[in-house]
């Protein structure tokens, strides 16, 4: 393959899991000079999820793209198989807060991303590090580093055991617990909210509604990544009400699945501040007493009005 030149695309929606096409953001990629490769992607002018207000897209609209590049590049630049199920160890992003407002069509962006050495094993299990700069035009929207695994089927059925067919996983979810107001969560509808109502101040339980079309647009035999985050987002603005934040940087680890059928329990904490600007909340994600995930997140004061009523797509 010639350093430049688009190679045939795959099917987009089964490289980077996602089976409504409204949601597949990627749309197509090359091999850069330097051993860099370059993603194309477009943001709507509203998502009906990423999108919080008439005015601005929540971070994890820059999250999905990132996932959904490193997904194709997977399947196609490393030559993973779409069977083999992609796993986040590590999700470190920033965001610049004037990037997330929305525009009057459609946004075409650019995603440069590098990797570092493929350690690839015996089973045929992958782990890739990958650096990611995104642009819209000469503005830069973000940045990130992922580290991620990509797991044979067989190496991932005997991982997750009983969890591993995802049509039975979502049959034993727990019920869906009410939400907490969304205004408190920077949201709208109370149908993106994530948490729900805690036994302490500053603690909220997991809210995983797998009828969501956007976190669910299919079955998952887990609580997916991107709902985690969008988790880590929400408790962190929670925290600081009644002060109006955005999330602008996430600093995450993963350390365990979030399983769909048991309470996972969620805590923040205030944390020594980087810098005179932002607001630094801990959050973290415990399952059956074991932390499953945490998080670092920076927030950004709001200092436009939040709109009256919705002019956001979905339910």
């Amino acid at each position: 393959m010639t350093l430049g030149t688009a190679p045939s695309l795959p099917d987009l929606g089964q490289c980077v899991g996602k089976t409504d096409p409204a949601e597949i953001l990627v749309t197509g990629w090359f091999p850069n000079h330097g051993g860099t490769h370059v993603v194309t992607a477009h943001w709507p002018r509203i998502h009906r999820f990423y999108t919080l207000t008439p005015e601005a897209h929540g971070p994890h609209l820059f999250t999905e793209s990132v996932r959904q590049a490193l997904a194709l590049l997977t399947h196609t630049a490393f030559d993973v198989p779409v069977s083999y199920r992609l796993g986040w160890e590590r999700f470190v992003s920033t965001v610049a807060p004037d990037a997330l407002r929305t525009r009057a069509d459609t946004a075409a962006v650019r995603l440069v991303v590098s990797y570092g050495p493929a350690a690839r094993r015996r089973s045929g299990t992958t782990r890739l590090d990958a650096s990611v700069t995104a642009t819209l035009g000469k503005t830069l929207l973000g940045s990130a580093q992922v580290r991620y695994t990509a797991y044979p089927p067989a190496i991932y059925d005997r991982l997750r055991g009983r969890y591993a067919d995802a049509g039975r996983a979502c049959a034993r979810a727990l019920p869906v617990p009410l939400p907490v107001e969304p205004s408190l969560t920077g949201r709208r509808r109370s149908s993106d909210v994530v948490l729900a109502a805690g036994d302490e101040p500053r603690t909220w339980n997991l809210r995983v509604d797998t009828g969501h079309p956007v976190l669910f647009d299919h079955p998952h035999d887990h609580v997916p990544g991107m709902l985690l985050l969008e988790a880590c987002g929400q408790a962190a603005v929670s925290a600081a009400w009644p002060h109006r934040t955005t999330p602008v940087a996430f600093d995450t680890t993963f350390s365990h699945y979030v399983e769909l059928d048991r309470p996972c329990r969620i805590v923040t904490e205030d944390t020594a501040p980087a810098d005179q600007d932002r607001h630094h909340v801990r959050v973290t994600g415990s399952q059956d007493g074991r932390q499953a995930f945490s998080a670092t997140v920076a927030l950004q004061p709001v200092t436009t009005p939040l709109t009256a009523g919705s002019t956001t797509a979905g339910p």
